[in-house]
């Protein structure tokens, strides 16, 4: 589905309603990021956008009872493959060294290493991520640079480990817009119209959510005046610090005796 001219509602509407249909749920909304967007962009209700000739990040999750696997593949149309092909040996060189006792520095390091052989760079402030039941992004921090020392692995630890690779800078900053949110804390609201987008909101617990999801004719002054109050968290899309095209790659996996198990092959 990711091809000139075709829909970016459509593909996203489609990830989502395949993973109910296969008997699980989205862990978050697809994201679909394009050429300098590292993450966190999805299409607003109603998006006319279709693929150009972009770099295109599709980042998808599934939960089954709050345990997730978390995902993403770069699909070029934009002539630029050696830059897909630097996330996806960085996330080889990575899962290749998993076992207990490795530490996230290393697996860092190799991350790091892998990418820079193609002469690109990592994005430096972005990083994998624990996963546990209802938590998308929790600890360890899995980075795509080297750092010393770091968490230590254990038989049964569960690790998106997603490298980012571009040929700018190497780092992100927040975008001025944002479809996702998320739930950070609970607290009473007193206008009706809030209330109702906030009992839509708790539908999905802590995980992350799209904008598009919930209906309402006072969508976005109830989202700002709930994320004003601490109740909700934006998550602004992820834009390369000097316009670089980004790639990623991601598999979840779990650490088992003598290595891990990926998950989301």
């Amino acid at each position: 589905m990711i091809k000139v001219g075709k829909s970016l509602l459509e593909l996203a509407e489609f990830v989502e309603k395949k993973s109910i249909e296969l008997g699980g749920r989205p862990a978050f909304p697809c994201n679909i990021s394009r050429n300098q967007e590292a993450a966190h962009a999805t299409p607003k209700a109603g998006d006319e956008d279709v693929f150009g000739k972009d770099m295109v990040k599709l980042d998808l999750g599934v939960h089954v009872d709050g345990y997730i696997a978390d995902s993403a593949v770069t699909v070029d149309l934009s002539g630029n493959s050696d830059i897909v092909k630097a996330s996806e040996a960085a996330l080889a060189a990575a899962i290749d060294i998993i076992k207990p006792g490795v530490s996230t520095g290393e697996m860092g390091a190799a991350i790091e290493e892998s990418i820079r052989s193609y002469g690109l760079s990592p994005i430096m402030n972005l990083t994998g991520h624990g996963l546990s039941q209802y938590e998308a992004h929790d600890n360890p921090a899995v980075p795509n640079r080297y750092v010393e020392g770091g968490y230590i692995l254990k038989e049964g630890d569960v690790l998106a480990i997603e490298p980012f690779a571009t040929n700018g800078a190497g780092f992100v900053y927040d975008g001025n817009w944002a479809e996702i949110y998320s739930i950070i804390r609970k607290k009473p609201v007193r206008m009706p119209a809030v209330r109702n987008v906030m009992k839509q909101a708790e539908e999905y617990r802590e995980l992350p959510f799209a904008k598009r999801w919930l209906v309402s004719d006072k969508l976005d002054f109830s989202l700002l005046q709930l994320e004003k109050a601490g109740i909700l968290r934006s998550y602004p899309v992820l834009i390369e610090k000097t316009g670089g095209l980004v790639s990623q790659a991601e598999h979840t996996v779990i650490i088992t005796s003598d290595g891990c198990e990926v998950t989301t092959i």
